[in-house]
């Protein structure tokens, strides 16, 4: 076990200030196509006619279904040590990405 530890490759992963911070998202808009996943965090604040998208990741298929994988493990751990997260129906938001083109 331990000869396998030595050896597994390590990544060394930096984490600068301003990334540690992170950034508040509480809306996700996900769109794909056959060979990418878009993902958009948005802040949107309550009776705010306008919200910018504050990040946007663009995932592989693959990456996308073990990212799935990763936050479902996670909610599970954090349920059994904290009890069920609430899901608070709420109103189906309309969405604009900016001007559209007209033939």
């Amino acid at each position: 076990m331990a000869e396998e530890k030595k050896n597994q490759k390590q990544i060394n992963i930096e984490l600068d200030e301003k990334t540690a911070e992170g950034t508040y998202s509480n809306l996700a808009i996900i769109n794909h196509s056959v060979s990418e996943f878009v993902v958009d965090f948005i802040s949107l604040m309550p009776g705010a006619p306008k919200a910018k998208v504050k990040s946007r990741i663009i995932l592989t298929p693959q990456h996308a279904k073990k990212l799935l994988k990763a936050l479902n493990e996670n909610v599970n751990r954090f349920e059994s040590a904290h009890g069920t997260i609430q899901d608070y129906e709420q109103p189906p938001i309309p969405l604009n990405f900016g001007p559209t083109g007209e033939a």
